[in-house]
């Protein structure tokens, strides 16, 4: 059933598909990560210890969460690609990769940008920040792989092999603070319990990071959208459009 039902995403329904939502899903993105960035840098209190530096917070922590959730489609779009090979998760699983590999340098950068002040230096070899510069590198090698061949087709089999070997890396990432003694704190938002952070900071925080996922999923649907066109520009479809 789930076969079948994923065989029907042809490549004129996906197209039309993102075409409708890409608009909404923009204007949810700027809408939420404006909100969310004017109550998070003008509005909510400074931090007793760290205070104004801790607002990159707004940048820093929705840019880690997509490196990992950007990793996360990429590793399902890959498995589908690889047992049912459906050319849209192909396509979904590499615009993944470019995609996360930007959010990926974001919070490599906005953390070292923290980390100075804090830490007093731009960079450690703690094991998240380690853990996440790898990821770094695991993306970087899937878009060269995936680039490497003349044919796409082996290109994405190759790049898609590596992506499911590389998930090996995201449950180290989201662990490590609580595997290793780490210069890197705790997890503060995404606790079972109540998170220690004011509710003040908290909920601009919760803004931003759903306005970066909503705009991850423009992104994504837009740079999906080009490649299949570009992709299929012989096709009857696209020459209609």
């Amino acid at each position: 059933m789930i076969r079948k039902l994923l065989e029907n995403i042809s490549p004129k329904k996906f197209y039309s598909f993102s075409s409708t939502i890409i608009p909404w899903t923009l204007v949810l993105s700027i809408g939420l990560i404006s909100f969310g960035l004017y109550h998070g840098l003008f509005i909510a209190p400074a931090d007793y210890q760290q205070g104004d530096a801790f607002r990159i917070i707004y940048v820093h922590v929705p840019s880690a969460w997509l490196s990992l959730f950007a990793y996360s489609v990429l590793f399902f779009s890959a498995i589908i690609s690889l047992i049912w090979r459906i050319k849209i998760f192909e396509i979904i699983a590499i615009s993944s990769a470019k995609i996360g590999a930007l959010f990926t340098f974001l919070a490599l950068v906005t953390g070292a940008v923290w980390g100075k002040p804090m830490w007093g230096t731009w960079w450690v070899w703690d094991a998240r920040l380690t853990s996440e510069l790898i990821l770094f590198f695991i993306y970087i090698s899937i878009i060269f792989l995936y680039n490497s061949f003349d044919d796409y087709r082996k290109g994405a089999k190759a790049a898609n092999i590596l992506a499911i070997i590389g998930f090996v890396n995201i449950p180290i990432i989201h662990f490590s603070v609580e595997w290793w003694n780490t210069l890197h704190q705790g997890p503060s938002v995404m606790k079972f319990s109540s998170p220690s952070i004011a509710y003040e900071m908290l909920y601009p925080l919760v803004f931003t990071s759903l306005g970066f996922t909503f705009y991850f999923i423009t992104a994504l649907l837009l740079s999906a959208r080009n490649t299949l066109i570009k992709r299929e520009h012989k096709s009857s479809w696209v020459q209609s459009i």
